[in-house]
């Protein structure tokens, strides 16, 4: 496992189940700089759930993201993330 994988799975780890905004927001910001979308969609939903301080520019990334994706789509997405604080 690469550097980099190991430091995102701590930071999933930290946010999931930990519960961990600065985690969850540091694995947004992770997602928008790699330009993710779906995953990006999942760690936005995390972010915000648990409190995090979201940005203009975390919300104007996951609209554009969302537009492009059908209702069924952003269901899955939605239940994705509700997965992850689940588990």
């Amino acid at each position: 496992m690469t550097s980099t994988r190991t430091a995102t799975a701590r930071l999933t780890a930290r946010a999931c189940d930990e519960r961990d905004a600065s985690a969850a927001l540091a694995l947004l910001d992770q997602s928008i700089a790699l330009g993710h979308r779906r995953i990006a969609l999942i760690r936005y939903l995390l972010a915000r759930q648990l409190g995090a301080p979201l940005e203009a520019r975390h919300h104007a990334y996951v609209e554009k993201v969302a537009a492009r994706l059908s209702a069924d789509a952003l269901a899955r997405i939605a239940g994705a993330a509700r997965a992850r604080l689940r588990a």
